[in-house]
């Protein structure tokens, strides 16, 4: 029964961040595209195309993060296991409660941050989009990568 509640669980989360990615990634070419043809087109330039792929860049980084530690894509320098297989269990754990330390960081502080913004009511200079929309990224995906990482850990456990 848990394990199906988990399963849907992944399905759901990974469904929103694909499309997430998915959605953003064509939003930000959509625009950075009429924004060349309208500037080598007709001299003239969008400027919150500029803006809006910033913001593109900063969510698709962070929930990228959350899809790359579910499919152990993250970067690691694995010279330690090449020279000693045995170690490759102690440091996989190793790594897996760094991310969890890292993760925590980015709720606390992500949430700091947003809340700071919540407050001070900040804008996007072109855009006028609210801050706190583009710090919220930050809690929402430090708990995404938190579970992610819990997750490959439980993978981790019970396969061997």
């Amino acid at each position: 029964m848990l394990g199906k509640i988990l399963k849907k669980l992944d399905t759901a989360a990974s469904h929103f961040e694909e499309w997430t990615l998915f959605i953003i990634v064509i939003t930000a070419l959509i625009a950075l595209f009429f924004n060349v043809v309208l500037r080598y087109g007709f001299n003239y330039t969008l400027a919150w195309s500029e803006e809006l792929v910033r913001i593109v860049i900063i969510y698709s980084t962070f929930v990228g993060a959350s899809v790359a530690v579910k499919q152990r894509a993250m970067i690691r320098i694995d010279a330690v296991v090449q020279i000693f297989p045995r170690l490759k269990k102690g440091l996989t754990f190793y790594t897996n409660i760094l991310m969890l330390v890292f993760a925590g960081m980015m709720i606390y502080y992500g949430y700091k941050m947003t809340h700071l913004q919540l407050l001070t009511h900040q804008k996007t200079i072109i855009m006028q989009i609210p801050l706190v929309i583009v710090y919220a990224v930050m809690p929402v995906t430090g708990l995404m990568v938190f579970l992610r990482t819990v997750q490959v850990m439980v993978q981790d456990f019970t396969s061997k």
